[in-house]
Formats: C-alpha cells, structure tokens, sequence
C-alpha cells in the first residue's frame, strides 16, 4: 500500500522542478534526500518538503522504516498561474504569466531483491 504527499501551488514552474524530480525518481527515500539536500535550487528545498511528507505518512500509515522506502512515482503538474501587467511604452501593456505547479510523491516500501 503506497502512500502520498503533495504540495500545491508551489510558486515554482513545472519546468524548473521537473530537471530535479527526473534526478531522484525511482530512488531509494534516504538516498533521494541526500541528493536534495546538497543541490543549490529551492526548488529542490519543496520536493525535499514533499518527500519527507510522503515519507512520514508511510511511516504512521504502513509502520515501515524510512531505509525501507522507495519513491514509486512522482510528478508535477501545472496549477493555476498569476496573470500580471508589464507597462510597454506608447499607452501598451504586456502580460507577465507566473507559473505555479503541484507536487506528487508516492512512497511505498521496495521488494526484497531476488537470488539473495
């Protein structure tokens, strides 16, 4: 049974937290938070926010330990952007979209491998 966590209109685009989820999808929960952990962007400040979510409530819900888990899917998803006015010259005005996105974690505990 896997559990999830998401985070809603991050404020961070789906484009600038997607390059850090592809780097942690399909690893283990431990490992992920260390890559997290030392990489420069705030974007990676949410997913570590997420995971660490998804983490607990697998924790509370299926009493496993965080070095059992594993991040089976996680994605991002567009959420409902600001739309802003730049002034132009002559009387003209520019639309500024800020993008938002959703965050998905879910964790579930991995199999044991084979032939060990």
């Amino acid at each position: 049974m896997a559990s999830t966590a998401t985070a809603n209109n991050t404020g961070i685009s789906v484009r600038k937290i997607q390059r850090i989820i592809n780097l942690v999808r399909g690893k283990a929960v431990e490992e992920a938070l260390q890559i997290l952990q030392f990489m420069p962007s705030p974007a990676a400040n949410e997913v570590a926010k997420v995971l660490k979510s998804a983490s607990a409530n697998a924790e509370n819900e299926m009493l496993s330990t965080l070095s059992d888990l594993r991040i089976v899917e996680i994605y991002a998803n567009e959420a409902v952007g600001l739309k802003r006015i730049r002034a132009l010259p002559r009387g003209r005005a520019a639309r500024i979209h800020k993008r938002s996105s959703h965050i998905t974690v879910v964790v579930d505990e991995q199999e044991a491998t084979r032939g060990q």
